[in-house]
C-alpha cells in the first residue's frame, strides 16, 4: 500500500476549523487499501447517496469500495445544505433583533454583523457534522475508502487511483456542480458559486446576485440581512419558477422589505471588469436599462451532472449532458450499474439522494424492483419565510387531466402565526376532486420544511386529508393550519341537500 498523492486539498481560507474538516473528509496521507479481489458494491462519488449505499450496503454484510475525488460529505456538507443554513440562522437572528421592537424589546445598539464572525461559526459546525462523513468512520463500518479519480475500464472494473476494483454491482453518485450560463463577459470577470461563497470573510458591500431559485433566493436575502446592498437578477418572471406563482410572490415581498432589489424579466445581461476587482453588470428588467457595479457576483443559476472523465462509454452507462441515463428502478443502461442523486434525478436535493440510494441497496443486492416514482419527495426553500412543496401543482395535474379541490388556511387565521407576527404566509392543499385523497400542498411559513413532512406522510401512505382533520394537534401551533385545511375540505361535504337533512333529523329530535 502506497499513500495517495492526490490528498492535497485545501479549502479556504485554511484556518483551524478548515484543517479539522479536511483531516476528517480528506485526511492528509492517507493511505488507500488494498483491493478485495471483487466486491458486491462500488460506489463513485461520497455525496450524500454514495454514503447512504456505503455505509448501508456494509452494514448489510457486503463488501464494498467507496471512491471519492475530493472530499467525503459532498456538495451537502462541504458547499451545500451545512454551510448555507448555519449563514441563513445567523442572519436569521439579526433580522429577529431588527424587529425585536416590534414586541416591545428595545436594543439601544442597534444590529451589529460580525461576518468574521459568522462565518468563523459556519466553519465550526461544518468542521464538527463532517464526523458523520468521515473516512475514518466509514473505514470502521467495514467499507474500503479510496481516494482519487474513478473511470470505468469496463462494465465490471473501475479504475481508482492507479488500482483496478472490480465488482459485481456499481452505483454511480457523482452529484453535480454550479452550471455557469453562456453570458456575455463571464469569462473576463472573477465570480462566486456556492462552491466559493462559503469561503469569503469580509462582507461585500454590493452583491449581485444570478439567478432566483433556491440558492439564489436564499443567499440574497441571508446577506442582505447581514448589511449588504443586494441586487437578484432572474431572466424570468418573478422568483422561484417551481413553485405556485401566489406562494412565491409572498417569498418576493419579504426579500423585498429585507432590501433585496429583484431584477425580473432580466435581459441583454452582459458582465465586464471594473476598477478594483470589481464586476460592472448591465441588465435590462422590464423595459428598463441598469448598469450597476458591484464587488462580488454570485452565480445560482443552475446545477450540471458530473459525468465528465468516468469511462461511461467503456462501461455501456448512457448519458447526456443533463446526466446518467436511468430506468424507474435507477438502474443505467448497463443492468450491473445504478445510478442515484444529482447526477441522475431531477430532484436534486439530498433527501432526495438518500432514498434514492436506499432504493438502490434493495433493487441491486436483493432483486427489488422498487420504483423511484413511486416515493414521494417534498422540498422546501429556507427563505424567511420558508416555503415547502410536494406532490402536484395545479398547473401539473392539468397537464395529467386530474381535477383538483383546493383548500388555502392563510396565516392571518391561525393564532400562532398572528402571535409570533408571522401572518405571511398559508398552507395550502390540493386534493382530487370528489376525494380526500391529497395530491400536492404548498406551504409559505416559518418553519415549513418541518409542516411539509405531516403532508408527505399523509401522501405516502395514503392518508386523506379527513384523516388529518381527525388529527388532534397542538394550539396554538403553525401545524393547526393544517389540520384547519382538513375542517375546510369537511365543511365542503355539507351540502345545502345534506344541511336540509340535518336540519330536518335535529327538528326530529328536539
Amino acid at each position: 500500500m502506497a499513500e495517495n498523492r492526490e490528498n492535497a486539498v485545501r479549502v479556504l481560507p485554511w484556518d483551524e476549523e478548515n484543517r479539522l474538516l479536511v483531516a476528517r473528509v480528506r485526511p492528509p496521507g492517507w493511505v488507500n487499501p488494498k483491493p478485495a479481489a471483487r466486491y458486491n458494491l462500488v460506489v463513485i462519488g461520497a455525496g450524500t447517496a454514495g454514503l447512504v449505499a456505503a455505509a448501508g450496503a456494509a452494514g448489510l454484510g457486503a463488501k464494498v469500495a467507496l471512491v471519492e475525488r475530493r472530499l467525503m460529505g459532498g456538495d451537502c456538507l462541504n458547499t451545500g445544505c451545512v454551510p448555507s443554513k448555519a449563514l441563513i440562522e445567523a442572519a436569521r437572528a439579526a433580522a429577529a433583533v431588527r424587529r425585536a421592537a416590534g414586541f416591545g424589546i428595545l436594543v439601544p445598539e442597534g444590529v451589529q454583523v460580525d461576518f468574521g464572525a459568522v462565518m468563523a461559526r459556519l466553519r465550526r459546525l461544518r468542521a464538527a457534522i463532517a464526523a458523520n462523513d468521515s473516512a475514518e468512520r466509514f473505514r470502521s463500518l467495514g467499507v474500503d475508502v479510496f481516494f482519487g479519480e474513478a473511470r470505468f475500464i469496463n462494465p465490471h472494473t473501475v479504475e481508482a487511483a492507479g488500482e483496478r476494483l472490480r465488482f459485481k454491482k456499481a452505483l454511480i453518485a457523482t452529484g453535480s456542480r454550479p452550471a455557469i450560463p453562456p453570458i456575455p463577459g463571464i469569462e473576463t470577470v472573477d465570480f462566486l458559486t456556492h462552491e466559493t461563497l462559503f469561503s469569503l470573510t469580509e462582507l461585500p458591500r454590493r452583491l449581485a446576485v444570478i439567478g432566483a431559485g433556491p440558492i439564489g433566493c436564499e443567499m440574497a436575502q441571508a446577506f442582505a440581512r447581514f448589511g449588504a446592498e443586494v441586487r437578484l437578477i432572474e431572466a424570468a418572471h418573478g422568483i422561484l419558477p417551481r413553485e405556485e406563482g401566489d406562494a412565491s410572490a409572498l417569498v418576493l415581498e419579504a426579500l423585498r422589505q429585507d432590501g433585496v432589489e429583484v431584477l425580473c424579466c432580466g435581459r441583454e445581461l452582459s458582465l465586464s471588469p471594473a476598477e478594483d476587482g470589481r464586476v460592472r453588470l448591465a441588465v435590462t428588467s422590464h423595459g428598463v436599462r441598469r448598469e450597476e457595479r458591484v464587488d462580488r457576483l454570485l452565480l445560482a443559476a443552475g446545477r450540471a451532472a458530473n459525468v465528465a472523465g468516468l469511462g461511461l462509454e467503456a462501461a455501456g452507462v448512457a448519458f447526456t449532458e443533463k446526466g446518467v441515463t436511468v430506468n424507474d428502478r435507477l438502474q443505467t443502461t448497463h443492468p450491473d450499474i445504478y445510478a442515484a442523486g444529482d447526477v441522475c434525478s431531477a430532484f436534486q436535493f439530498t433527501h432526495a439522494a438518500d432514498f434514492m440510494a436506499r432504493l438502490v441497496l434493495r433493487n441491486a443486492l436483493f432483486f427489488g424492483r422498487a420504483g423511484v416514482g413511486s416515493l414521494t419527495i417534498p422540498w422546501c426553500t429556507y427563505t424567511d419565510p420558508e416555503i415547502a412543496h410536494v406532490g402536484l401543482t395545479p398547473a401539473q395535474a392539468a397537464e395529467k387531466g386530474i381535477a383538483l379541490e383546493t383548500h388555502t388556511q392563510p396565516l392571518t387565521e391561525v393564532d400562532r402565526a398572528v402571535l409570533a407576527g408571522e401572518t405571511a404566509g398559508m398552507v395550502r392543499i390540493h386534493v382530487r376532486k370528489g376525494s380526500d385523497r391529497i395530491a400536492g400542498a404548498t406551504i409559505v411559513a416559518p418553519h415549513a420544511g418541518d409542516l411539509i413532512a405531516e403532508i408527505a406522510l399523509a401522501m405516502t401512505h395514503g392518508l386523506g386529508l379527513s384523516r388529518i382533520a381527525a388529527t388532534i394537534h397542538p394550539y396554538p401551533t403553525f401545524a393547526e393550519a393544517i389540520r384547519r385545511a382538513g375542517d375546510a375540505w369537511n365543511r365542503g361535504r355539507l351540502t345545502p341537500k345534506v344541511k336540509r337533512w340535518f336540519s330536518r333529523w335535529m327538528a326530529l329530535r328536539r
